[in-house]
Order: C-alpha cells, then sequence, then structure tokens
C-alpha cells in the first residue's frame, strides 16, 4: 500500500485510528481484515483491542508498554507489506440458514408491497449475494453486511420495535443483518436465523468477523425448528 491510501491520526492517550478511505467497500474491508491480522501478529504484545469499522481501524494498545511513535512505526510496515485484492484476501465464506416467512419475517410482506415485488422474489434476491462483513457494532455479534440488491432496500421503520427477538434476519437501507440477542430495533424483519451470533463461552464469541462474507440459505420451517430455532 502507498502512504496516500491510508492515513494514520492518534485517537486517544493510548490508540490510533488508521483510515483506509471516507465509505464502505469489499476492498477497504479485505484490507482492514488483513491489517487486523498482521497487527495481531507483529505488535499483539502491545494490542489491548482492535476495532474494525466500515473503513477505518482503531487500534488500542498498552501505553505503559509502549507509545504512539513506535506503534504508528510498526503499523506502517504493516500496511506496505500488505498487497490486497479480492482474489488474494476474499474472507471466509460463512453460511447461514434462513427461515423466511411472515411468521418469522413480520416485515416480509409490507417489504414486498413497498417495493413492488413479491415475497418469493425478495427471498430469492436476498440470499443470491455472498454479503461482506463490514463491520460489527450497535450490540455484540451484531454485523452490519452489505450490500443489499438494491431492488429491496428499504429505509428503517418509522417507530422502531421495543423488542426484536434475537435471530430475526432483518433489512435497512442497503445493509442486512441477523439481530444476535433480542433488543429494540428498526430494521425490516424478513425471516429467522438459528445460529447463535454471539456467545461468550465460544472462543471466538461470534461465528463472523470483520473481513467475512456470508451467504444467506433458505431453510423450511421444519429445518430451522430442527436446527434450535423458536418461533
Amino acid at each position: 500500500m502507498n502512504q496516500g491510501d491510508y492515513n494514520i491520526s492518534i485517537a486517544g492517550e493510548n490508540s490510533l485510528i488508521i483510515y483506509f478511505d471516507d465509505r464502505a467497500s469489499d476492498r477497504n474491508s479485505a484490507l482492514i481484515a488483513e491489517t487486523v491480522n498482521n497487527l495481531k501478529v507483529s505488535i499483539g504484545c502491545f494490542i489491548i483491542d482492535l476495532i474494525p469499522s466500515y473503513a477505518s481501524l482503531l487500534v488500542i494498545y498498552d501505553s505503559l508498554l509502549t507509545d504512539h511513535y513506535l506503534i504508528k512505526m510498526e503499523i506502517e510496515k504493516s500496511l506496505k507489506k500488505i498487497v490486497c485484492t479480492k482474489s488474494t484476501n476474499n474472507g471466509t465464506l460463512v453460511e447461514l440458514p434462513v427461515y423466511y416467512s411472515p411468521e418469522s419475517g413480520p416485515d416480509l410482506q409490507s417489504l414486498a408491497k413497498l417495493v413492488g415485488l413479491s415475497t418469493r422474489e425478495i427471498i430469492e434476491l436476498h440470499q443470491s449475494i455472498d454479503y461482506r462483513v463490514y463491520a460489527m457494532g450497535f450490540a455484540p455479534g451484531f454485523a452490519y453486511l452489505g450490500e443489499i440488491d438494491s431492488r429491496i432496500a428499504a429505509p428503517r421503520l418509522k417507530t422502531p420495535r421495543l423488542k426484536v427477538p434475537a435471530g430475526s434476519v432483518a433489512i435497512a437501507d442497503r445493509q442486512t443483518a441477523v439481530y444476535p440477542c433480542q433488543s429494540p430495533g428498526g430494521w425490516n424483519l424478513i425471516g429467522l436465523c438459528p445460529e447463535t451470533m454471539f456467545d461468550m463461552a465460544k472462543t471466538p464469541p461470534t461465528p463472523i468477523k470483520v473481513g467475512d462474507r456470508v451467504r444467506f440459505q433458505q431453510v423450511t420451517r421444519r429445518e430451522y425448528m430442527a436446527l434450535g430455532g423458536e418461533i
């Protein structure tokens, strides 16, 4: 990578932030994922946390062991070594089953009416793309996935729900996600996924990470229940 491809700034007394761009993209997501892996190897002993976002990476380090001059130098060394393209770093592909229906996705029919498609077309379009994990946030295990087909893009609900069931598969604008736990939310719900998206007892606690790809696969109600899903 060239120096002009990124910018490193002080973000706090023990943190630096790397800006790769001003927008999310497959390339930026792959760059961030590769940078995370490189920094874990090169300066992992100094790192407290690495927090990726859509087009940036926050590096939090132990100020008792090092300082931002050394960390910045090591970041620059790492970035210069990166040769990252879609073909060389495509992320791990994670397949998630989804039970799509008005029963499991209360906004499926209203979304179909809004975008002028049938529910069947929405389901087919939603599972026709491999989505990049752009960022993790909102709640532990909540992954922002993009970008969905523009034909099924829809704004957030005007009035958010107070309780969205864990496992809800949802759409908001050009993104899609799986709610890892019951929580408030304003995304359009189109189905349910039986997979556990966050479990502190597991290592790692989430089945996906920034830079990975997610593919949704439709399952029947019976298959969903057999996989541990609940209605």
